[in-house]
């Protein structure tokens, strides 16, 4: 009886033990997951553009959100989006590769023409957007979300967040991109008026071949 009572007390420690072991692991596991591009966008409209508070944003029209300390993703804010169009294919770094804040590291091809983005931000490439490259239209239709295009690794977030839009200033930021598209291209401010206030599906639809190669460089700082 003894015997089988030290026995009966040996496997409770055991699975005590297992059980704490388990959950110490999906506790491990849950921490390190990555959160969602955005977790929740607050609608805020600027000139008819989505400018959620919860990205920064980089002069050439690139957004970045933090996932955890020293990893961030990336992507196009719907100005860029909105601005490309219909995008036939997009190119983008292969993990591994190291991108420089402000070096062209996105390569949009429509109807035989390219247009580049920049980097909002600087380190190493982890991941790339599976999704985004076997169906660009998802970087116009969820810009911030499903249409996210990297993940990278920042060492030094202090150094790249500096030469970022401030957030209080970013709808100023917004406001006057929008003015100056409308005053090169005053027919996109007319179709934008025609859809109640909000870009069109295919702004790039509008603009010739020059005048998207031209618009695009501009915007996207990449002349």
């Amino acid at each position: 009886m003894t015997v089988i009572l030290v026995l009966f007390t040996f496997a409770v420690f055991i699975l005590i033990d297992y059980w704490l072991a388990y959950k110490e692991a999906t506790q491990v596991v849950t921490a390190e997951a990555p959160r969602k591009p955005v977790a929740a966008i607050e609608p805020a409209f600027v000139e008819g553009f989505l400018v959620p508070e919860t990205v920064r944003y980089h002069a050439g029209h690139g957004w970045v959100a933090a996932e955890r300390p020293h990893l961030a993703t990336v992507g196009m804010d719907e100005f860029a989006a909105a601005l490309a169009g219909k995008i036939d294919r997009i190119e983008l770094p292969r993990p591994g590769t190291w991108v420089r804040q402000g070096q062209r590291a996105v390569k949009l091809f429509r109807n035989g023409l390219k247009a580049e983005v920049v980097s909002p931000t600087e380190g190493e490439v982890i991941e790339v957007n599976p999704e985004a490259l076997a169906d660009p239209s998802i970087v116009r239709r969820d810009p911030y979300g499903r249409g996210w295009l990297m993940r990278i690794h920042v060492p030094d977030e202090e150094g790249t967040t500096r030469n970022l839009i401030p957030k209080k200033l970013a709808p100023g930021w917004m406001r006057d991109a929008a003015a100056r598209l409308y005053a090169l291209q005053p027919q996109l401010a007319g179709a934008v008026a025609a859809e109640g206030g909000r870009p069109v599906e295919d702004m790039a639809a509008v603009l010739g071949e020059e005048s998207w190669k031209r618009l695009t460089a501009e915007f996207f700082l990449t002349e």
